[in-house]
């Protein structure tokens, strides 16, 4: 089962989303262990601080090193294993699906939400295993990044969701982008589901799903096409696709 530990000052916002649809039923059901760390307990100052002001100068404070490291203490306490560590970070790279598939493979994660103007480097040079930014902008503070790397890489492990095909099929796992998909009524404002959905022949299915995943991707992020190994079918169909546009 992997476990998931997220240190934050935040709390309630992280349980609340770790509590809620699949992921909070497959923690309800044993499926995940995932456990919300409030740093602060963990500080020895007597107003609950854990920030103060950087050397060198420069705007904002700064989150101390020891109130963190104390909670990773406390967490990994006992444990055989050191878990994988993690500092939510706009410095670290960016966060992809081969990424949370990655991370999915492994026992336990922590994760470390910082704020302010980030986290005493000594933190990061002692515990810290890689830095993880889900884009290139800046957030107020990690939860919110936590909180997808979880999302991402829980909903990937076992008796998450229902059956493997749920995440095998969606974008970027198989590096195209998802074909597009319909349900119920089978016309809907003059619009009908493609014929071929509804004739019951799965290998003509499968192969519409598959040029019409091409067909997203080249037209949405060509640049995934670049890594995907395309096959001499592929390629004269998004010949003729460049042909038709």
């Amino acid at each position: 089962m992997m476990r998931i530990d997220i240190a934050t000052l935040f709390v309630e916002m992280c349980e609340t989303v770790c509590g809620e649809s699949i992921i909070g039923r497959a923690r309800r059901g044993g499926y995940l262990d995932i456990r919300c760390h409030q740093i602060r307990r963990y500080t020895t100052d007597k107003h609950s601080r854990v920030d103060d002001t950087p050397y060198g100068g420069g705007m904002g404070m700064l989150m101390q090193a020891d109130p963190i490291y104390r909670c990773y203490e406390a967490v990994t306490r006992g444990l055989e294993k050191k878990p994988y560590v993690i500092y939510l970070s706009p410095q670290g790279q960016v966060f992809n699906q081969k990424k949370a598939v990655e991370l999915s493979r492994m026992d336990h994660l922590f994760l470390i939400c910082g704020h302010y103007e980030g986290v005493d480097q000594r933190l990061l040079d002692e515990i810290v295993d890689e830095e993880i930014s889900i884009g290139d902008y800046v957030l107020t503070g990690g939860e919110l990044g936590a909180l997808v790397v979880m999302d991402a890489v829980a909903r990937l492990c076992g008796n998450v969701l229902a059956d493997e095909v749920c995440f095998t099929d969606e974008s970027h796992f198989s590096g195209l982008l998802e074909y597009p998909q319909y349900t119920k009524p089978s016309v809907w404002h003059g619009r009908e589901v493609p014929e071929v959905l509804v004739s019951g022949h799965h290998k003509k299915i499968q192969e519409w799903q598959h040029r019409k995943a091409l067909e997203n991707t080249w037209r949405k992020r060509p640049d995934l096409l670049e890594a995907y190994p395309l096959s001499d079918q592929d390629r004269l169909f998004l010949s003729e696709l460049e042909k038709q546009n």
